[in-house]
């Protein structure tokens, strides 16, 4: 089944994106959209993309596309997706879904009345050390996960442009990195539903009219609980990008470095299981990471099944961030 992709956005990861849809097999890159035309051609040239326009209306005006990649700002990611939706293309959207959870519902909402599918683009499900680690949970390795403690902090080091823009952003680093260490929590453990947040969110570091630290306490469905680190400019953080620990009734699990400790209380002994991944990654975020992610998507087109994580999984990463700003600005947990 041959299908069509076009882009929305010409930044790195729009890139990344369409390197991902270049290394699938039936797929054809055939538009970009963007406001800035001299950045759409030079795209559109690296990628061998012939249609180029100023807006998805324009795009879907002249048909013949199966799937838009939305990887604008994030107050565009709504717009954009919903646009595509309602005139039946499949969407993948960067993280964050939305600026807040109302958007993400709305984009749900058009998804179901369609038939369209829609895919948030939540990359740590599709790593390899993340999925060895899952299964391990799977399995029992740990027991009862009880809590964890997740990192999505750039250390001494911060992004600049409409990231750090609340009209065009949103939020700070809590929509650009906290997400990840969310997301990554909640897939390990299961994709439990969040029962309460409590946070404090700051900007401590520089002058950004967004956030560029945050501490979330998220206490989960089941009794599992989760802290997660945002951050940019920190002068530390204790893991790289989705790195997480899990505090088992049976042991611990940790990713970057992925390893398992089992301790054996009769042997008065731990026993360490690794994997053999190197403790540090030459690319942190691979560029295989992305192809899977996209994989599994055409793959879900292909045969009509429905995307994991999709709608449902982004508007709850939604959900527990406008509770951690809720909670932040009332010094009170937030029940959801």
């Amino acid at each position: 089944m041959s299908l069509k992709i076009a882009f929305t956005g010409t930044g790195h990861i729009a890139r990344v994106h369409a390197r991902a849809a270049q290394s699938i097999e039936g797929l054809e890159l055939v538009g970009i959209v963007n406001h800035r035309s001299e950045s759409m051609a030079e795209y559109a040239a690296q990628f061998g993309i012939g249609r180029q326009y100023l807006t998805v209306e324009a795009l879907l005006a002249d048909g013949d596309v199966d799937i838009l990649s939305v990887n604008t700002p994030n107050y565009l990611h709504a717009p954009q997706a919903i646009t595509a939706l309602e005139a039946g293309a499949h969407v993948m959207v960067e993280k964050p879904m939305a600026l807040d959870a109302t958007e993400a519902e709305a984009m749900r909402r058009a998804s179901e009345k369609t038939g369209a599918k829609l895919m948030v683009a939540h990359c740590w499900r599709f790593d390899e050390e993340v999925n060895w680690l899952k299964r391990q949970i799977d399995a029992g390795a740990l027991g009862t996960v009880l809590r964890t403690r997740g990192y999505g902090v750039h250390v001494n080091w911060g992004p600049g442009g409409w990231f750090v823009e609340a009209r065009y952003a949103g939020g700070g680093a809590l929509a650009d990195m906290g997400v990840h260490a969310i997301d990554a929590a909640r897939y390990l453990l299961g994709d439990p539903q969040p029962v309460s947040v409590y946070a404090r969110i700051a900007t401590d570091y520089t002058d950004y009219d967004v956030d560029d630290s945050g501490t979330i306490w998220i206490n989960w469905e089941g009794g599992a609980t989760s802290l997660v680190e945002s951050g940019w400019w920190w002068p530390h953080a204790d893991g790289p990008e989705a790195s997480t620990q899990l505090y088992g009734s049976a042991g611990f699990g940790q990713l970057f470095p992925t390893r398992l400790e089992i301790p054996n209380r009769d042997a008065e002994a731990v026993e360490t299981i690794d994997p053999g991944y190197p403790p540090a990654r030459e690319e942190h975020c691979p560029q295989e990471m992305y192809d899977r992610q996209l994989a599994h998507f055409i793959d879900c087109i292909r045969e009509d099944r429905a995307p994991k994580p999709g709608a449902a999984e982004g508007l709850v990463n939604m959900r527990i961030i406008d509770a951690a700003l809720e909670s932040s600005r009332t010094g009170e947990v937030v029940r959801l």
